[in-house]
This record gives structure tokens, C-alpha cells and sequence, in this order.
């Protein structure tokens, strides 16, 4: 109990602290914010398009949008999603990061379970190959988009969340910027320097 106590006290403070140090303006921020607008668009006008061809509830015939089929329920799905992925992108922040990456991960094992669904009674989404490889393929775009600057093997120190995973370091190099600064600070300007005057040359 008391270990699982620290590890979610843990995980909420680095939360905290990714939310504080990584606003909606951010670069990393915009990366998050223009991967999961993309996807919701696109998620979004593929479930309103079968939508307005009012495809069966649960229908398994061939009926497909820009290649991929389709049913009413499908169509549903993925506009609530893309809905989800909008909304997302407005926050930005970790918020969307976490998002991207939750959601790309949910993608990438639906493609996993409706390739072993294909050709069976179970199939209720009415998924081809196609539908599968275009799982896979927003699923790893999503997570990329996610985890861009988060976990790359040696991130800059400047990153908010190389920050928040070291937050003893971090405090130190801040104090050595800050005291650098001072320093420079305290330093007369040129201007206020005495000017030597050139002197005769030695003979």
C-alpha cells in the first residue's frame, strides 16, 4: 500500500509539473496539438460522411468511404473520437500529449483484434484489411505525435520534461543560470570602463 501510495503520488506530481511548465503555447504544445487535429478531422469527416449515407446500425455490406467500409456504428465511433482528438488540440498542452498517445496506442490494438475478427460473426464494425492497415497507420501517427519530446534517449536539458524526470538537477543548473546572469548583471558597462590613453612608444 504504502509503495503504491508513493508511485501515484509520484505520477501526480510529475503531472503537475509537466501541466505547469508546458502551456499551450509551447513548441512541444503546437507538435500536440496539430497531430491530434489532424487525426480528429480526419476521424471526423470519415464518421459524418458514412453518417449521411445512413449505413445499417450494424451492417456488414459493402458499403465504404474513400475505401475503407463502413457502417453506422463505425461512423459513430469515429466521430466521437475525432470529437475527443478536437477537443484535445484546443487545450494542447500534456493534455494532448497524453491523449495522443492513449488514443494511438487504443488504435493500434483495435487494428490488432479486428485483423483476428475479419471473416467472423463478430466482426461488428464491418472491418476490411484495409480498415486494419488504416488502424495501424493513425495509430502510429498518434503515438508519435504523442511522445514527440517526451522520451528520446537524451533529451535537452531546457525540456519541461526532462525537467520534471530530474527535478534535483534541474533545480541546480537553474541556479547556476541564475547566478551566471547576476554576474553579468554586476559587470560595469563598457561605457562606464577608463579609457587608457595611448602612450609614446618606447624607445
Amino acid at each position: 500500500m504504502a509503495a503504491s501510495h508513493a508511485l501515484s503520488h509520484a505520477f501526480h506530481r510529475v503531472n503537475a509539473e509537466l501541466e505547469t511548465h508546458l502551456p499551450a503555447g509551447h513548441p512541444l504544445s503546437k507538435v500536440y496539438r496539430f497531430g491530434a487535429g489532424l487525426m480528429g478531422v480526419v476521424l471526423a469527416a470519415f464518421g459524418v460522411l458514412g453518417l449521411i449515407d445512413r449505413v445499417g446500425f450494424f451492417s456488414t455490406g459493402d458499403t465504404t468511404i474513400a475505401g475503407l467500409s463502413t457502417n453506422g456504428a463505425l461512423s459513430v465511433l469515429s466521430v466521437g473520437v475525432g470529437g475527443v482528438l478536437f477537443l484535445s488540440a484546443m487545450r494542447g498542452g500534456n493534455f494532448a500529449s497524453n491523449v495522443n498517445v492513449i488514443l494511438g496506442l487504443a488504435f493500434l490494438l483495435s487494428g490488432f483484434v479486428n485483423l483476428a475478427l475479419l471473416e467472423t460473426d463478430w466482426n461488428f464494425l464491418n472491418f476490411r484489411i484495409q480498415n486494419v492497415v488504416f488502424s495501424f497507420v493513425v495509430g502510429l501517427l498518434l503515438t508519435l505525435f504523442g511522445m514527440y519530446g517526451r522520451v528520446a534517449g537524451r533529451l535537452p536539458h531546457d525540456n519541461p520534461y526532462w525537467q520534471a524526470r530530474h527535478p534535483g538537477e534541474a533545480d541546480r543548473e537553474a541556479r547556476r543560470r541564475s547566478l551566471r546572469q547576476r554576474r553579468v548583471e554586476e559587470l560595469p558597462p563598457k561605457s562606464a570602463l577608463p579609457r587608457r590613453r595611448p602612450g609614446r612608444p618606447q624607445q
